[in-house]
């Protein structure tokens, strides 16, 4: 029922396109621009190619990005995000966290969620070549990031939270709390840097969790 009313939204954001050509991607815009592709098909049977292309890192949040979607090579129609745009079939569902796409996929109205091809030039194009070149490679990549966020679940959130709890209004409602992890400064440098590479190799994938992800952002 969220879903649906949150799409709800996102649809009624979606402007008309200006039908200006699709730019091609370049090497330079690998750390800020994603291009995923779907083809679809028209009801008479004539095949439809949409694109979606998102800036990033135009804004720090999904709130001031835009999603711009292009049918045939041109300007269809753009969404500030969350976007969800109406296609033949379902719809395309855009969001991002705060290190690339967190969701790019294909959802039919029976429900069914297909992810959008990613561009072969772009980042998650990249990613997407290891994983199909070297897959077991590609998994423990996978599995070293989620294991760099689960440590840094268990070992950050306890020192960034216990300050909070000095303040004198939550002192007050809570008491205060003492972390049980105190780590050197450098340490903790380490660790952070990690969870941003950990989290922006997630974001390459597309994947997500409220959690490991939600904690790094």
């Amino acid at each position: 029922m969220f879903d649906k009313w949150r799409n709800d939204r996102a649809v009624r954001r979606v402007t008309p396109g200006d039908g200006r050509p699709l730019k091609r991607f370049r090497r330079w815009q690998l750390p800020f621009r994603a291009l995923l592709h779907l083809r679809l098909q028209e009801h008479d049977g004539r095949p439809l190619a949409y694109t979606v292309d998102v800036m990033h890192w135009q804004g720090m949040g999904s709130d001031k990005v835009t999603a711009d979607l292009y049918l045939d090579g041109h300007h269809h129609a753009a969404c500030r995000l969350p976007a969800a745009f109406p296609v033949p079939g379902g719809l395309v569902e855009v969001r991002m966290s705060g290190f690339g796409l967190r969701r790019c996929h294909y959802v039919t109205h029976a429900g069914s969620a297909h992810q959008l091809t990613p561009d072969p030039r772009s980042a998650e194009g990249r990613r997407a070549r290891l994983e199909r070149a070297h897959p077991a490679l590609s998994r423990y990549v996978g599995y070293a990031s989620a294991a760099v966020l689960t440590v840094s679940v268990l070992l950050l959130v306890p020192q960034l939270v216990a300050p909070f709890t000095e303040i004198e209004p939550v002192a007050e409602h809570l008491g205060t709390r003492v972390s049980p992890v105190r780590l050197p400064v450098w340490l903790n440098a380490g660790l952070v840097l990690a969870t941003l590479a950990a989290s922006m190799e997630r974001a390459l994938r597309l994947r997500y969790h409220w959690l490991l992800d939600g904690a790094a952002n």
